[in-house]
C-alpha cells in the first residue's frame, strides 16, 4: 500500500491527466482496501474519483477468503446457496465503496464518483436474464453511485436499452471494435429515449462505454510476430491505439449530431469513452502507454495499482494525444489489414474470449466460496 507522503510527492501526471478532462477510476477492488483505508487514501491523494469491479478483480479478492470469514461464517449458518453468498459479498463491498465515494459523486453531479458492478458473465447472451439481474443488482446496491455493468454482446445491446430506459446508470464492458461501439452509443441514445417517454430525469442517468485497449495489442502483435517480416514487426504495439483513438472519433461524430442534442436539451449525460485494460501486456512497452498515449477530454482511464502507480511516478502527460491522430489511426489499422490480418476477426475473437474469461473466473469464485461455506459444516447446494 501506498504511504500519503509518497503519493502526494508524485501526484503531478495524475493531476495533469484530471486537469486534460480524464477521470481516473481504480480497477481493483477488495474489502480489505476499503476497511484499511486504502481507497480513501487514494481518493485524497491519487486523484481517483471512481471504481471498477469485474468477475476476475472478485476472485482474487473473495477466492482468498481474506477479510471476509466472519461474513462467509453468517452466510453458511444461514445455509444460503453460493450464488446468494458471492451476491451479499459482491454487493457489500461495492456499497461501501460507494459510500467512500459519495463526496466526489455530489461534488461532481452523479459524472464521477461511480463504482461498477457486473452482471453474472454467465447471462451474457441472455438479454432478458441480464436486465433482471441488473435491477436486482442495483437494488442490492441501492446507492445513486452503482454503475452496472452489461457486456457489449448482442444480446447486451437490447439489455442496455433497457436497463438505460429504467433510470439505472450502465457500465457497457467489453467493447473491442469500432462497429459494436457504434451499436453501443445507439443502445444508449435509444435508453433515453426510453427514460424521456417514461418521464424520468434524464439527468440522472450515466454511462460509460468500456473500451478495452491492450488486448487488442496482444493478439495483433501475436499475429504480426508469426509473420515476422520487417514490415509486420514495425507494426506491433500499434493497433491498440489506433483502434481506440478511432472510437473516440466515433463518439464525437454521435455527439456532436442532431438526435444527441435534442437529448443533451433534454438533460441527459453523453455515454463517456472508458479505456479499461490499460496495463501493458508486454513487457517491451512503457507501463504508462495506454494512459499517456489515449489522453483526451470527457473520457475515462480505469487502471490496476500497478499502472496508477507508475503514472504517479513517471507518467508523460503532455495533452490531448488523441484528436490529432485519426489518419494515422486508419492507416495503421488499414497497414495491419493489408498484411492479412483481419480485423473483424481479431476483435471478434477478443469478444468471445473476454465472456469466456470472465465465466471462468466467475466459477473459480463460486467454487472457492463453496468450499469455504462447506467447510463451516453447512450444504451449500
Amino acid at each position: 500500500m501506498i504511504t500519503v507522503s509518497e503519493a502526494t510527492a508524485n501526484a503531478g501526471a495524475l493531476e495533469r491527466l484530471s486537469h486534460e478532462g480524464v477521470s481516473i477510476w481504480l480497477d481493483d477492488l477488495s474489502r480489505r482496501r476499503i476497511e484499511s483505508g486504502d481507497l480513501a487514501e487514494l481518493v485524497a491523494t491519487r486523484n481517483v474519483v471512481g471504481v471498477t469491479t469485474n468477475p476476475s478483480i472478485f476472485q482474487a479478492a473473495i477466492g482468498s477468503g481474506a477479510g471476509y470469514e466472519e461474513q462467509l461464517a453468517d452466510l453458511a449458518v444461514r445455509g444460503v446457496s453460493v450464488d446468494e453468498a458471492v451476491r451479499m459479498m459482491t454487493t457489500a463491498d461495492v456499497r461501501a465503496a460507494a459510500d467512500v465515494l459519495r463526496p466526489v459523486f455530489d461534488a461532481t453531479g452523479g459524472r464521477d464518483g461511480r463504482v461498477s458492478i457486473e452482471v453474472d458473465p454467465r447471462l451474457a447472451h441472455d438479454t432478458r436474464a441480464t436486465v433482471a439481474e441488473a435491477r436486482q443488482l442495483a437494488w442490492l446496491v441501492d446507492r445513486p453511485n452503482v454503475m452496472i455493468k452489461i457486456p457489449a454482446t448482442k444480446a447486451g445491446l437490447p439489455a442496455i436499452t433497457e436497463v438505460i430506459g429504467a433510470g439505472i446508470s450502465v457500465n457497457v464492458t467489453l467493447i473491442f471494435s469500432l462497429e459494436r461501439y457504434r451499436e453501443v452509443m445507439d443502445a444508449h441514445l435509444a435508453g433515453l429515449e426510453r427514460a424521456r417517454a417514461a418521464g424520468l430525469d434524464l439527468s440522472g442517468v450515466h454511462s460509460v462505454a468500456s473500451f478495452f485497449v491492450s488486448r487488442v495489442d496482444a493478439e495483433t502483435d501475436k499475429r504480426l510476430t508469426l509473420l515476422g517480416t520487417d514490415e509486420a514487426l514495425a507494426l506491433k504495439g500499434r493497433a491498440a491505439l489506433a483502434n481506440a483513438r478511432l472510437a473516440y472519433e466515433a463518439y464525437e461524430q454521435v455527439f456532436e449530431g442532431e438526435h444527441w442534442q435534442v437529448l443533451e436539451g433534454a438533460g441527459a449525460n453523453r455515454q463517456r469513452p472508458l479505456w479499461a485494460s490499460t496495463g501493458v501486456k508486454d513487457p517491451a512497452y512503457k507501463d504508462t502507454l495506454y494512459v499517456d498515449e489515449l489522453v483526451a477530454p470527457g473520457t475515462v482511464n480505469t487502471m490496476p495499482e500497478a499502472t496508477l502507480n507508475a503514472v504517479a511516478d513517471h507518467g508523460d502527460v503532455r495533452g490531448d494525444t488523441v484528436t490529432g491522430g485519426y489518419e494515422q489511426a486508419r492507416a495503421d489499422l488499414a497497414a495491419v489489414e493489408r498484411l492479412g490480418i483481419a480485423y473483424d476477426e481479431v476483435v471478434r475473437q477478443l469478444e468471445d474470449e473476454g465472456v469466456a474469461k470472465f465465466e471462468v473466473a466467475w466459477q473459480d469464485l463460486l467454487d472457492a466460496v463453496t468450499k469455504s461455506l462447506n467447510s463451516e459444516g453447512v450444504d451449500a447446494e
